[in-house]
Parts: structure tokens; C-alpha cells; sequence
């Protein structure tokens, strides 16, 4: 389907892998459009449940390829970020059910942003982020600017934002830019455990409590209030939910179908 981006589903899993490992998975035209493809398939296969994304060989993204715009004078940046990158991260936030990030090796640049974005984030002991935007004299872009200060507060993402220096993993989740760290010959099975674990998740559900936390970084207490009586009502006219009812009554564990 795709020459940049491996597609591949098992079950009601879908693994995006980006594919141009002689780059470290660095960012050409062609692949962010493919990524961006990929996701919007994703977004609308209601089969597919929860979707992990990940990068080939030993980094996880490198960011934009410099050589594939080296000699482009006159190139437009913000235009480069809006076409390509920004429709990947909205992709990824608003899509209703949960991406998890592999982060097998580096995410540096957009690829920093890329990781930042994924609902949940899984990483390799030998795995790192930098926000490397400024040692080319640019600003963060691809949502960076966005989640770096949400997840470990303005002061520490100014200090990673301005010194692009490298976080490796451990300190990635002491900060809390990662859930979990695991030896690197572990990650597979580590995925795999999170990804079953939302394969048979109320995907509605999930998919709402997504929504409802990324409109909550922008609102005040009683939006919220009200928002999660809206989101309730519709929860509770779901077929996951009657199974749920059911599967407690009945003293079982449920079978959700994510409908």
C-alpha cells in the first residue's frame, strides 16, 4: 500500500511502522503524506481498535530529512509544518481510540513531537527525545509547543525547548514524557501487553475519555462538569456499556466489542 510506512493489521490491532531506516525514519515528503494516509485509514476502520506507532531499525523518527530539502531556496517553512506535519499530529488526537507509541530508539525534532502526541508511550531503555528545532535556529513545531509544556510544566520545556539536549528514556519517565521504560529486548512483548489490553477495551469509551481530556487542557470546571454529563448520556446508550452491566451482574469478565 505504502513505499515510506508499513500498514500492518492482526486482529483488531493496527501497527503503523515508518519506514526509511537508512535515515533513522526521517521525515521526506513522501512519507509524511503516507503517514498522514495511513492514519486517516486508521481513523475510519472501525475495526481496528487501537493503533501503535513505531519507527524501522534503531531510531523511532530523526525529524525532517535535511537532504530532502537541502537547495530548496525560497521554501515556505510554515507551509512545509501546516501541509505536512500538523494534519498528522490532528490525526493522531482526534482520533476516538487510543494510539500508542513504540518509541524504539530516538525521537528528535517532529519525531519528538510525534511521540509527545501518541496517547501512551511505551520505550525502550535505549530510547530518547530531543527538541532539536532550536540547535538548527528554529522554533518547536508538530505540536511540541502544545505538549511539552502540558506534560512537565513551562519552566522544564523551556530549558529542553532552548538547549535541544537529549533526554534519554529514564529520565523521559521521571519527567513524564513516557509511561514505561523496558529493556530493549523487551519492548515487543511490552507493546503487545498494552496493545491486547485496548484490543478488548470499550473503544467508545476510550475513545471519549481521549476527547474529554485533551478538551479538558483548555477549559474551566464547570465546561467539564457539563461536558461529562453530555458524554455520560452517550457512553450509557452504547453496546459496551450494556455488556458491562451485564458481565458485573453476572459476576464475569466483560466482552467488549467496541460499540
Amino acid at each position: 500500500m505504502y513505499n515510506t510506512v508499513k500498514y500492518e493489521v492482526e486482529g483488531a490491532r493496527l501497527t503503523i511502522t515508518m519506514n526509511r531506516p537508512d535515515t533513522y525514519n526521517a521525515f521526506n515528503n513522501e512519507m509524511s503524506y503516507e503517514l498522514r494516509d495511513a492514519l486517516k485509514n486508521a481513523s475510519k476502520d472501525d475495526n481496528i481498535r487501537v493503533v501503535t506507532l513505531t519507527g524501522e531499525g534503531k531510531a523511532f523518527c530523526s525529524g525532517q530529512d535535511l537532504k530532502d530539502v537541502q537547495g530548496a531556496e525560497g521554501r515556505s517553512l510554515g507551509e512545509s509544518v501546516e501541509n505536512r506535519y500538523n494534519p498528522i499530529i490532528k490525526h493522531i488526537r482526534k482520533m476516538e481510540k487510543p494510539v500508542l507509541c513504540r518509541l524504539n530508539g530516538v525521537g528528535a525534532g517532529a519525531g519528538c513531537s510525534l511521540a509527545l502526541a501518541c496517547d501512551l508511550t511505551i520505550a525502550s531503555e535505549k530510547a530518547s527525545l530531543i527538541e532539536v528545532f532550536v540547535n538548527a535556529g528554529l522554533v518547536l513545531d508538530s505540536g511540541s509547543s502544545y505538549f511539552l509544556p502540558r506534560l512537565i510544566g513551562y519552566n522544564k520545556a523551556f530549558e529542553l525547548a532552548t538547549t535541544g539536549r537529549k533526554v534519554k528514556a529514564d529520565e523521559a519517565k521521571e519527567l513524564g514524557l513516557v509511561n514505561e521504560v523496558v529493556a530493549h529486548d523487551e519492548l515487543d512483548q511490552k507493546v503487545e501487553e498494552w496493545a491486547a489490553y485496548y484490543e478488548k477495551a470499550p473503544t467508545k469509551a476510550v475513545g471519549m475519555i481521549k476527547k474529554m481530556l485533551s478538551k479538558s487542557a483548555h477549559s474551566d470546571l464547570e465546561t467539564m462538569l457539563q461536558y461529562e454529563a453530555y458524554s455520560q448520556e452517550i457512553a450509557g446508550r452504547t453496546e459496551d456499556y450494556q455488556e458491562g452491566l451485564n458481565a458485573f451482574n453476572e459476576k464475569r469478565t466483560p466482552e467488549f466489542k467496541g460499540k
